[in-house]
């Protein structure tokens, strides 16, 4: 597809971008099929993970930057390490940037490809909508910080709409509190174009496997340095609150590092957490299908699939 010079909104540029989403639950393969897509099709990767657009989080996020390669063989990658640990990155500015970085990289006759398992953002892309409501609220989060999980859930259930709640992510604190902070601030909301030709591509193993790659992966991650990146982030200034703030590998190992855990504990909990992050990951994929969502589900992350599935 080339674009042309006949002036359009960024809307209907927008709809019609032929594009390629690769997406998955965790530890899936998603970056290195992503990767192999982008050399074959002359494709640029836009990364759609709410944790990777931050700086020096490295091993705790899965960047796996080796995959894209370096030098002239690298593959161009949007959208991973643009912001400060200290700084907010919310769905708003997202949305913002990743619609840009979409027509950027279609105007250099190149195929967009988005990548990464963050489904609230991926969803919200892919739908076309926002939820931008009012900035983030310092002190509502303050007062929210030590709320479990279904705490938040159930205010969220009774200060948000039907619809709000329904396209919520309820997965992690920080999605829901964000969601009560809009609901707080009247919802409101600025509709954009859905992507109305993007593949859908997933690749999948069976649970148990999937279970394995999981236990591999944090293994390798925790030996090549993820507990010292955490403790550089607090040493260079990071509050323990705002470790606790960036997720579950942050938050286990911040822990562990105050010594509330051992590093057997420490690993034992990170572990089931990542693990439940993945069932709830899949029950998000599974709920956009329900919605009319296309996703083709790759065994094993199988390159000639998608490729094929791709060419067609």
């Amino acid at each position: 597809m080339t674009i042309t010079n006949k002036r359009k909104s960024n809307n209907d540029e927008l709809s019609k971008c032929a594009c390629l989403a690769v997406t998955g639950v965790t530890a899936s393969g998603k970056t290195r099929l992503a990767v192999q897509l982008a050399r074959h099709f002359n494709g640029e990767i836009i990364s759609v993970d709410s944790r990777q657009v931050y700086k020096k989080l490295d091993l705790g996020t899965g960047k796996d930057l080796e995959e894209y390669g370096t030098g002239e063989q690298r593959v161009p990658v949007h959208l991973i390490d643009i912001v400060e640990p200290g700084e907010k990155f919310h769905l708003f500015k997202f949305l913002q940037l990743a619609r840009q970085s979409i027509l950027e990289v279609r105007q250099k006759g190149r195929l967009p490809i988005l990548a990464g398992g963050s489904t609230l953002y991926l969803q919200a892309l892919l739908d076309g909508y926002q939820m931008p409501g009012e900035g983030p609220d310092p002190e509502l989060r303050q007062t929210w910080q030590n709320a479990s999980l279904p705490e938040l859930i159930e205010m969220l259930r009774q200060e948000a709409s039907p619809e709000l709640f329904a396209r919520s992510d309820l997965t992690q604190p920080r999605r829901v509190i964000r969601a009560l902070e809009i609901a707080r601030s009247g919802e409101n909301t600025q509709a954009y174009c859905a992507l109305d030709n993007c593949l859908i591509l997933a690749p999948r193993y069976p649970r148990e496997v999937c279970h394995q790659r999981i236990e591999i992966r944090l293994d390798q991650r925790l030996q090549q340095g993820m507990i010292e990146e955490v403790r550089k982030l607090q040493q260079d200034g990071m509050s323990w609150q705002d470790l606790h703030w960036l997720g579950l590998e942050y938050r286990c190992i911040a822990e562990y590092l105050q010594g509330i855990s051992s590093l057997e504990e420490m690993r034992l909990k990170l572990l089931a957490q990542i693990r439940q992050f993945c069932k709830r990951q899949d029950t998000w994929f599974r709920k956009m299908q329900k919605e009319g969502k296309t996703i083709h589900w790759l065994d094993e992350a199988n390159p000639e699939m998608a490729i094929k599935l791709t060419s067609e």
